[in-house]
């Protein structure tokens, strides 16, 4: 059986070593860079599982790594660490496709129950033919395979997370949701983060799908959570 691959960009060497020795026992392939640049050319030269990125990095930032992989890449797991236990650090890794992050000092046994977590809710990059189709809200249309989103005709960026959200609203229409259900699906089944962060990303949602067309398909459901639907 061909071991998952682990790659660590972590500046303290004393930690990335530790990181680096225990993901070794645990059964992981290992990679291990000391600063940003090192490992942002550790990310292009072999593929990787689970990338765990730290913040603050010597060379270009981990906020500056996270971006340019997501960029190329949409799919690989990445867990932040930070040092900081701001809203916004949080908001800003997840906003730009983080899948989990933890605040340092952590616990190493918590850190691999989430990187077991996030390495089992990953999917295998596959096109299906029969998926390469548009999903259909009222005059909103999403599709899956190309990552578009069309509204009145009108093309809509989103960030990855906005679109993974907005995808698993539309496959559930008329379903109203609450938040941990949301949580679970778009952050991962064992992730720790605070539900309030649903509450964030259906506001960012509402901004660019629902405001500038001025018809609302994304509903609050008092006491529950969210809900889409065309209601005309």
């Amino acid at each position: 059986m061909t071991k998952q691959k682990i790659l660590i960009v972590e500046d303290e060497e004393k930690i990335a070593r530790v990181l680096e020795l225990e993901l070794s026992f645990e059964g992981y392939e290992v990679g291990k860079a000391l600063d940003g640049l090192s490992g942002f050319q550790l990310f292009q030269e072999q593929d990787w599982d689970l990338i765990i990125l730290d913040v603050m990095l010597p060379g270009i930032s981990g906020i500056e790594l996270l971006r340019r992989i997501r960029s190329v890449d949409k799919h690989t797991a990445i867990i932040m660490l930070t040092a900081k236990n701001s809203i916004e650090d949080k908001v800003s890794g997840l906003d730009l496709g983080a899948n989990d992050y933890m605040i340092k000092p952590f616990e190493i046994e918590e850190l691999l129950a989430r990187i077991r977590a996030n390495l089992r809710t990953q999917t295998p990059v596959q096109v299906v033919e029969k998926h390469d189709e548009w999903m259909t809200v009222g005059d909103l249309q999403l599709n899956e395979v190309t990552r578009e989103i069309v509204r009145r005709d009108h093309a809509i960026e989103l960030t990855p997370r906005e679109f993974d959200l907005l995808a698993y609203l539309m496959k559930h229409e008329r379903q109203v949701l609450n938040r941990e259900q949301i949580l679970n699906a778009v952050w991962g089944y064992d992730y720790y983060g605070d539900t309030n962060v649903v509450d964030v990303y259906i506001r960012y949602l509402r901004n660019k799908i629902d405001k500038p067309f001025g018809r609302a398909l994304i509903h609050t459901v008092r006491g529950v959570g969210y809900v889409v639907k065309d209601s005309k």
